[in-house]
């Protein structure tokens, strides 16, 4: 990747509203060099999707989240592959990592509820075949998601503690 690219790109990560002409003044360079960077990244696939990041605590409706561990059967000639591409075609799963260490699998969900993810996880994952075992965590609270920090307040409140 040339050095143009990897610097559009960096903005663009940092902040996906930037406009094309905005990106060129930031690198003093031609908005139809940036327009073409940008194309050039989202036809090649290496720009998947523009997304936003909600604070979920302003939103009144709560979801919830959970991070759930997996340790799987891999499959013959297909390794992880086969069995990660039936788990990311659930509409609950929001990501899905390959892991080293005591896992293989970590797979991100969102629910309405507890009972939402209960289900998921009884009903649909531990179904599978492939699956060995599961670990369920519940996403208690967010401090920073992609490098962007969840809370307007930088000062931490503590209860004061007398002895």
């Amino acid at each position: 990747m040339k050095k143009f690219d990897n610097d559009v790109l960096k903005i663009l990560q940092e902040n996906s509203r930037y406009t094309n002409e905005e990106i060129a003044v930031m690198l003093g360079a031609d908005k139809s060099a940036v327009d073409a960077s940008v194309a050039e990244m989202e036809e090649s696939g290496l720009v998947l999707k523009y997304t936003a990041i909600v604070n979920t605590e302003k939103i009144h409706k709560k979801r919830v989240e959970a991070l759930i561990e997996l340790r799987v059967t891999p499959q013959k000639h297909t390794g992880f592959d086969a069995i990660a591409e039936q788990i990311y075609k659930f509409s609950e799963v929001k990501s899905l990592y390959l892991m080293s260490g005591a896992y293989d699998l970590a797979v991100m969900i969102e629910g309405n509820d507890l009972k939402d993810i209960a289900f998921f996880v009884s009903e649909k994952l531990s179904c599978l075949d492939s699956i060995v075992s599961t670990a369920t965590h519940f996403i208690l609270k967010k401090y920073k998601v992609e490098g962007t920090m969840m809370s307007d307040n930088s000062e931490v409140e503590r209860i004061a503690v007398q002895l």
